[in-house]
C-alpha cells in the first residue's frame, strides 16, 4: 500500500479531482462519484466528492475506508459495501455502485465509487468511469508520486494523458500539444490518412509552427507508402524532421521539427514511437466516439420531431419542421413531402431547394416504393439521369436537374398519408444507421400528419353538438397516434424498463407523489405490483411499503375495470377496492387525493396505475387524470403486445415442429438417427429434413437450410417440405430432383430469400448412395477404421437463378459405413469469434464412430453445444448407418 504524502500543491490536487469527480458524474450519469486517496495507514479518503444532494456531500467529504474495506478489482453492485457506503446508498436510493481501484506501479493508492439511483450502469458508463480511475491516476503521478521516486520520461506521461483523455477531447490537437511540449520541438504537425485521398493536415502547433516545410506533406505522402515506423531527414534551414506512422496500418502521420539533428542511436526516436502507438490509439478512439457523436445528434433530431409533433397539432409546422431535421440529417438541400388524397394522388405539402414539376418524380417513386421496393420500405435511385426506373419521369427529372432520388412512403397502419422524397447528389447512398432512422422518422411523422389532419378537420367543423362528437372520437385518435408514436421507444426497452418509465413519468410530469402499476399474477387471482416511484427519497421506503401490496382480483368488480373508468379515491372507494387501498383511507381522510386508472385492452384486465397526492395544494384533479390517461392507453396496448408476442412466439415453435419428421422409416439393413437443435438467439430458425421410401426400395432423404428466421422462416420451410415430397417420386434422381426443385422455388420464394438443400438416396440392399447439393454443406462418410471423407457434391441454392443443372455423386456404403448429413449452424457454430469448424466435426464422428446412428447424431450436437454455449443459429443432423 502506498500512502498519500503531504505535497505543497496538495489544493491544486484537490480541485483537479473535484474536475475528475464533475466530468465523471456528467458522462455516466451517475447521482454520487467519490475521488479517494490513500492514507499513510492504508485507508482510503475522499478527497473530491459530486453529489445531488449538499448534505450527502458534506458528510462523504473526508469520510475514511479502512484499508481491509479497498477494492482490490473493479466490483459493481451493492452486496458486501463497507458500512459508510451502504448507509449512503441506503439513503440517495442507489440501484448500482461501481468501485474502481486506482493503481500505481502494482499498489493501491485511491479509488474511485460511482451511485446512480435510475438504473444499472450500462457497458458504456462502465468504460467512462473506467477512464475516471485512470485520471485519478494520472492525476496522482503529477502532483503527488512517490516519495523518492525518479522522474517519469515526459513522453511518458504524455502517453498517459492521451490514454486518460476524456470523450470531450480533440485528440489531434492534443497528440500535438502534447508531443511538441515534451520533446521541445519547434513545430508539430499531425496528419490523417483518408482513403483514395490526400493526407490531410489535422493540427499545428509549436513555436515555428510557421516554419514547417512547404514539403511536408511529401515527405507524409512517402511515409503512407513506408513500412518504417520513424523516418529522419534533413529540411534545409529549418532543421530536422522526424516522421512516424500512426497505427498499423496507418491513421496518420505525426512530423516533429527540430533545430538541430536529433540523435538516431539515442533514445528520442524509440520513445516517439512508444507515443505513436499510443497516439493512433487515440486518434481512432476519437473517430470512434465522433461517430457515436454523430449517430447520438442524429437520435436527438428524431426525438426532436417527435416531440414537437406532439406538441404542435399544425400541420404546416410538422412539415416544415421534419423537412429541417431531414435537411440536417443527410445533409442534403432539395427535398419534399407530397402528401395523398382520397385517390392516393400525389399534392406538394412542404418542400426546399426545388422548382418545376418535381410532383411527378415523386409519383413515380411511390410506385417503386409501394410496388418492387414495398419489402425494404424505401426505394434509393443513385443516378436518376440513367436509371430506366425513373423514365416514366424523365423529362421533370432533366427540367429541374435532379440527379439522385430517395423515396419513402408515409403510412399510419394501412392509411397511405404520402411520400418523403429525398433529392441529393450522384451517387449518394445510405447507411444502414441512415436508413434505419429515415424509416423511424417518417413513421412517426405519418403519425403525426395524420394525427394534425385530424385536428385540422375538427377546427373547420362548426356545431356544438357536433363538435361535442368530434372531439371525443378525437380523444380516442389523439390516444392511437401517441401509442404509434412512442412505440419505437417503448419496444427498444425491457418490459420492466418500460414500466419503470411509465411509473417515474406519471409521478414527475404530472407532479404526484407516487405511483404504482400492478399486473395479473400468472394465476390469473391477483394484480400484483411490478414498478412502484416515489417522488421524495424521505418517504420512499413507507410509501412504497403502502403502496406495493397485490391486489386480489376477487374483491375487485370487473366491470368498472373493463369499462376503462378512472376510479377516483376517496375513503369509500378505497374500502370497496380491497387489501391493496386500504392502507391509504387513513391519508385520504386527512385531504390526500389519489385514483386507480384500469388498464384494458379487448376485455381483459392487463393491470391498473395508482396514483397518489399527499399534498392538498396538488390534488388529483381532471387535468391530472386526463394526462395520466394519455400515457395509460400506449402502456396497455404495450402490455397486450407483449402478450401477443408470446402467443406468436408459440405458434411458431409450434408451426416448426409440425414441419420436423414425427417418425423415421424402419428399413431392413439400415439405421436413420436424426437431431434438430434450435438456436437460442432466435424465435424459429429455417433447418428442415425429412425422409420418403421410394418405389424401388430406396431411401429419400433432404436435409435443408431456409433463409430467415420467425414465421415466413416456417412458410417457407413448409414449402420446402411440400416440393421434396411432391417431386421426389417423379424426380427420384438427385441431380434431376434439384433442377426441377429450383425451377418450383423460383417461383414461390421472394426474390432476397434461397434454399440450400442436400439430396440423396441410399439403397438399403447395395448401400449405394447417391447425392447432389444445392449450395449445401456436402455429407460426410464414415467407414469402419478410415477417417472421414466428405463426399465431392456442390452446386447454386435454390431460388437463386433459372435453369440449373446438378451433378450427382455416388459412393459405396459398405456394412458399418455411416453417412452424416448437417446443417452450417454445426460447422460455424461460434465461442468468442472461434469456429466449431470441420476439424472438431471429423474428430467427433471417428470416435463415435461404433455407436448407432441415433446415437452418432446425439454425440455430435452435444459436442457442438459443448463448445459454443448457446446456439446462434438452429442446425440439424442427419446420420444413416449401413448395418452388417
Amino acid at each position: 500500500m502506498v500512502a498519500a504524502r503531504e505535497p505543497t500543491g496538495v489544493s491544486e490536487f484537490d480541485a483537479t479531482l473535484t474536475a475528475i469527480v464533475e466530468r465523471a458524474a456528467r458522462l455516466a450519469e451517475a447521482d454520487v462519484v467519490i475521488a479517494r486517496i490513500a492514507d499513510e495507514n492504508g485507508g482510503l479518503v475522499a478527497h473530491a466528492v459530486h453529489a445531488r444532494s449538499e448534505s450527502v456531500r458534506a458528510e462523504l467529504e473526508g469520510s475514511r475506508i479502512d484499508a481491509d474495506a479497498a477494492p482490490t478489482d473493479e466490483e459493481a453492485g451493492l452486496e458486501e459495501l463497507p458500512q459508510s457506503l451502504q448507509l449512503t446508498a441506503d439513503r440517495v436510493g442507489a440501484v448500482d455502485m461501481l468501485r474502481l481501484p486506482v493503481h500505481e506501479n502494482g499498489s493501491l493508492i485511491g479509488s474511485v465509487e460511482l451511485m446512480r439511483t435510475r438504473a444499472e450502469f450500462d457497458d458504456l458508463q462502465v468504460a467512462l468511469a473506467r477512464a475516471a480511475a485512470d485520471e485519478v491516476a494520472l492525476a496522482w503521478r503529477a502532483y503527488v508520486g512517490e516519495p523518492g521516486r525518479a522522474t517519469r520520461d515526459p513522453l511518458e506521461l504524455a502517453g498517459d494523458a492521451l490514454a486518460a483523455g476524456s470523450a470531450e477531447t480533440h485528440a489531434a490537437d492534443q497528440v500535438a500539444h502534447l508531443a511538441a511540449e515534451a520533446t521541445d520541438a519547434n513545430a508539430c504537425l499531425v496528419w490523417r490518412y483518408e482513403e483514395g485521398q490526400d493526407p490531410a493536415l489535422a493540427a499545428l502547433t509549436g513555436p515555428d509552427s510557421g516554419a514547417a516545410p512547404a514539403y511536408a506533406l511529401e515527405v507524409v505522402q512517402r511515409a503512407r507508402d513506408s513500412r518504417e515506423p520513424a523516418t529522419l531527414e534533413p529540411v534545409g534551414d529549418p532543421g530536422w524532421l522526424v516522421t512516424l506512422r500512426l497505427g498499423e496500418p496507418p491513421v496518420g502521420a505525426l512530423q516533429l521539427l527540430f533545430g538541430q539533428e536529433p540523435d538516431a542511436t539515442g533514445p528520442l526516436l524509440p520513445r516517439l514511437t512508444t507515443f505513436a502507438v499510443r497516439a493512433a490509439h487515440a486518434l481512432r478512439t476519437n473517430e470512434r466516439r465522433r461517430i457515436l457523436a454523430v449517430d447520438l445528434d442524429r437520435t436527438r433530431a428524431l426525438l426532436t420531431i417527435v416531440g414537437q409533433a406532439i406538441a404542435e397539432l399544425s400541420l404546416s409546422h410538422t412539415l416544415d419542421t421534419a423537412v429541417e431535421r431531414v435537411r440536417d440529417l443527410l445533409t442534403v438541400e432539395s427535398l419534399a413531402v407530397y402528401l395523398a388524397d382520397d385517390r392516393e394522388r400525389l399534392e406538394t405539402a412542404a418542400e426546399h431547394g426545388l422548382t418545376g414539376p418535381h410532383v411527378r418524380i415523386g409519383e413515380r417513386l411511390l410506385e417503386l416504393a409501394l410496388g418492387p421496393a414495398r419489402g425494404r420500405g424505401l426505394v434509393l435511385v443513385e443516378d436518376a439521369t440513367s436509371d430506366p426506373r425513373l423514365n416514366a419521369a424523365r423529362d421533370a427529372i432533366e427540367e429541374i436537374g435532379i440527379e439522385a432520388a430517395i423515396g419513402v412512403p408515409l403510412r399510419a397502419g394501412e392509411q397511405l398519408i404520402g411520400l418523403l422524397a429525398v433529392y441529393p447528389e450522384r451517387g449518394r447512398t445510405l447507411t444502414e444507421n441512415e436508413e434505419a432512422l429515415l424509416r423511424a422518422l417518417v413513421a412517426q411523422l405519418a403519425v403525426a400528419v395524420q394525427n394534425a389532419q385530424l385536428h385540422e378537420k375538427v377546427e373547420r367543423e362548426s356545431g356544438e353538438a357536433k363538435r361535442a362528437r368530434d372531439e371525443e372520437a378525437e380523444v380516442s385518435r389523439r390516444l392511437r397516434a401517441l401509442y404509434e408514436i412512442t412505440r419505437s421507444f417503448t419496444e427498444s426497452l425491457s418490459l420492466e424498463e418500460a414500466f419503470d418509465v411509465v411509473v417515474r413519468t406519471i409521478v414527475e410530469e404530472l407532479d404526484v407523489d407516487a405511483a404504482v402499476l400492478r399486473i395479473p399474477h400468472e394465476r390469473g387471482d391477483a394484480l400484483v405490483p411490478v414498478a412502484t416511484h416515489v417522488r421524495e427519497e424521505r418517504l420512499s421506503e413507507p410509501l412504497r411499503q403502502i403502496m406495493s401490496l397485490p391486489q386480489p382480483i376477487s374483491t375487485v368488480r370487473p366491470r368498472a375495470y373493463r369499462s376503462g373508468e378512472v376510479v377516483e379515491l376517496n375513503a369509500e372507494t378505497a374500502r370497496a377496492l380491497g387489501p391493496a387501498h386500504e392502507p391509504l383511507i387513513p391519508f385520504l381522510d386527512q385531504g390526500s387525493t389519489g385514483a386507480v386508472i384500469p388498464l384494458a385492452a379487448h376485455d381483459r384486465i392487463l393491470g391498473t396505475l395508482t396514483l397518489l397526492s399527499l399534498r392538498i395544494e396538488q390534488p388529483v384533479g381532471a387535468d391530472t387524470l386526463a394526462a395520466a390517461v394519455s400515457i395509460a392507453g400506449p402502456t396497455a396496448l404495450a402490455l397486450d403486445n407483449a402478450r401477443l408476442q408470446q402467443q406468436r412466439k408459440e405458434f411458431t415453435e409450434t408451426m416448426q415442429n409440425t414441419l420436423l419428421p414425427r417418425s423415421r422409416p424402419k428399413l431392413l439393413g439400415l439405421e436413420i438417427g436424426a437431431v434438430y437443435e434450435p438456436s437460442t438467439a432466435v424465435e424459429v430458425g429455417g433447418d428442415v429434413y425429412d425422409f420418403l421410401e421410394l418405389a424401388d426400395g430406396r431411401l429419400a432423404v433432404v436435409l435443408g437450410d431456409v433463409t430467415g428466421h420467425g414465421i415466413d422462416a416456417a412458410a417457407d420451410m413448409a414449402m420446402a417440405k411440400f416440393v421434396f415430397r411432391s417431386l421426389a417420386r417423379e424426380h427420384p434422381e438427385p441431380a434431376d430432383f434439384l433442377a426441377a426443385a429450383n425451377e418450383v422455388v423460383l417461383g414461390e420464394i421472394a426474390a432476397s430469400k434461397f434454399i440450400t438443400l442436400l439430396y440423396l438416396t441410399v439403397d438399403p440392399e447395395t448401400g449405394e448412395l447417391a447425392c447432389a447439393s444445392a449450395g449445401h454443406p456436402p455429407p460426410r462418410v464414415v467407414r469402419p477404421g478410415s477417417a472421414p471423407e466428405p463426399v465431392e457434391v456442390a452446386g447454386l441454392a435454390l431460388g437463386i437463378d433459372r435453369a440449373q443443372t446438378y451433378e450427382t455423386a455416388r459412393v459405396q456404403l459398405e456394412p458399418g459405413a455411416t453417412a452424416v448429413l448437417y446443417t452450417d449452424g454445426l460447422p460455424e457454430a461460434r465461442r468468442e469469434g472461434e469456429l466449431y469448424g470441420e476439424s472438431r466435426l471429423n474428430a467427433v464422428l471417428a470416435a463415435n464412430a461404433d455407436l448407432d446412428a441415433q446415437g452418432i447424431a446425439e454425440a455430435l450436437v452435444q459436442d457442438c453445444r459443448s463448445f459454443a454455449g448457446e446456439l446462434g443459429d438452429d442446425l440439424a443432423v442427419v446420420v444413416l448407418k449401413r448395418l452388417g
